[in-house]
């Protein structure tokens, strides 16, 4: 047992010993570090969806069904809004009762077209003078006899039958493509009865409950996809020049304060008359924090200004006491001072930009060992170490840690 706490004691001093060095190892000062950037001006703009509709009412009615509240997710071409649609449906009926008179009605003209065509009207010996004498003798020189005389054109008389015949047929042909239509306008009213998603999205604002009664027009509920987020911005017409469709500006959220570079997805090709601003899209990445209608700003490079000097230093330097942050600045005769800057954005994922508190030339202590303080010099630990084990040493003493 007594061996076996000697083990375990050994074992955490060399633990500890590790981490000394690791620490000592990681520790160094290096001087603030200075990159010339072209100047920029950054701007507030609010974060929307990748695609939103608004979804108004087509016909007048009253509200049946309604998927859920805001908040609630649907597929593609899942129902989001239900009009009744009763009246309209009686009138499918009736459209279709017409249609089938029209069917009807078609198939009875190309009857009698057919019967004009292969035993025409103008041969009928009843419809010409008789002489009360046997068919036959009739058949052969009623006819002729009363052509001669004045009475009759057989040859015209057909063909203004038949022609009657045929315009017969094309009335019906022309009332059953007109009740054809009257079904096809009905099933289209039907559908505006009924609001279907566009696409995989979310609904943000519901505008209607059940029971209401709408009219055509009347806003019902605004349905967006938010898988993909966007910022929407107003640049300035000047800075418009620095922006091109696939670059990446630097981008923040106010949301947990998130720096992200966004894409330039969409430029107006007008800008606005009374404020001279144009409307720019930039694109977030996907899974980013936030939601639509939140605040953002983007940073937009200026052309036009001067390149400015970008004082930054590791983020490993800085050291955060309450809500202020500090950093440990080595001079020659006095060591460590502590130090408090003022952070600016991020420039890269190791390195923040410092607006005040340091100067090029200062150095700063990146990973500042436990225990730092002011007139801190980089021996005073190992000569504390030494001192503690001549000590030791001195008095005889094993220790176990």
């Amino acid at each position: 047992m007594f061996f076996e706490r000697i083990r375990l004691r050994s074992t955490w001093f060399a633990l500890l010993l590790l981490l000394s060095a690791h620490s000592a190892q990681a520790m160094k000062i290096v001087p603030v570090e200075v990159s010339k950037t072209a100047s920029g001006v950054t701007l507030g703009g609010t974060v929307i969806p990748y695609k939103e509709v608004a979804l108004t009412a087509q016909s007048p009615g009253r509200i049946e069904f309604l998927l859920g509240e805001e908040g609630d997710r649907a597929t593609e071409n899942q129902l989001l809004v239900a009009i009744g649609n009763a009246e309209l449906l009686a009138q499918r009926n009736a459209a279709l009762a017409q249609l089938t008179q029209a069917e009807v009605g078609l198939r009875d003209a190309q009857m009698h077209y057919s019967k004009e065509l292969w035993s025409p009207k103008s041969d009928d010996i009843n419809q010409m003078p008789g002489m009360a004498v046997p068919s036959l003798f009739d058949k052969f020189f009623t006819r002729n006899w009363g052509s001669m005389s004045g009475h009759g054109n057989p040859n015209l008389d057909r063909q203004v039958d038949l022609f009657s015949q045929g315009t017969q047929v094309s009335q019906a042909q022309a009332g059953l493509a007109a009740a054809r239509a009257n079904i096809a306008a009905l099933d289209a009213r039907l559908r505006d009865t009924q609001s279907i998603a566009p696409f995989n999205g979310v609904i943000l604002k519901k505008l209607v409950e059940l029971g209401d009664t709408v009219q055509p027009g009347q806003a019902l509920l605004v349905f967006a996809q938010t898988e993909y987020l966007r910022i929407k911005s107003e640049v300035p017409a000047r800075l418009v020049a620095g922006l091109r469709r696939g670059m990446f500006v630097p981008a923040r959220l106010d949301v947990g304060d998130v720096r992200v570079d966004a894409r330039v997805a969409q430029i107006y090709p007008q800008a606005d008359q009374k404020r001279h601003t144009v409307t720019v899209k930039f694109d977030l990445p996907k899974g980013i924090a936030g939601g639509p209608g939140m605040y953002a700003e983007v940073t937009i490079p200026d052309l036009n200004a001067a390149e400015k000097s970008l004082l930054m230093v590791s983020k490993q330097a800085l050291i955060h006491r309450g809500s202020l942050p500090y950093v440990f600045v080595m001079t020659a005769d006095e060591g460590a001072s502590l130090r408090i800057v003022r952070v600016g954005n991020e420039v890269d994922a190791d390195h923040v930009e410092i607006l005040a508190g340091l100067k090029e030339g200062d150095k700063v202590v990146v990973n500042p060992p436990p225990g730092i303080t002011s007139g801190w010099t980089p021996g005073a630990d190992k000569s504390a170490s030494e001192e503690t084990n001549s000590d030791k040493q001195k008095s005889g003493k094993t220790y176990f840690y």
